[in-house]
């Protein structure tokens, strides 16, 4: 499974997510990139989730013109102290989400 991590979500979390293949917003030079151009970029490059924290996100796109999954995690800062208390619950669910949705993940 391909993940892109968002721009507002630490990198740092990267190492707790090492059973899927997963990419920075950064380390692609993507930072400052629209989240319109983001979701097209996903989608260009074959990734299965947009992973983020930024809550708008889910109402600023159109879901069903990007076959990608959006998860966000309710958290309230991108302190991976924070980030890694989701990852259970994310985990659980990861093989059931779908594309062309988003998902609120809590703790």
């Amino acid at each position: 499974m391909k993940i892109l991590l968002d721009e507002c979500v630490t990198k740092r979390l990267k190492k707790y997510l090492a059973e899927f293949e997963v990419f920075t917003v950064t380390e692609l030079a993507l930072s400052g990139i629209k989240n319109g151009k983001l979701m097209t970029y996903c989608v260009e490059n074959k990734f299965d989730i947009l992973l983020t924290i930024d809550k708008n996100l889910i109402h600023q796109q159109n879901l069903e013109k990007y076959p990608v999954t959006i998860v966000v995690f309710n958290c309230f800062t991108s302190k991976i102290e924070e980030l890694i208390t989701f990852l259970p619950s994310f985990k659980l669910q990861v093989n059931e989400l779908q594309k062309h949705k988003a998902y609120l993940i809590y703790q």
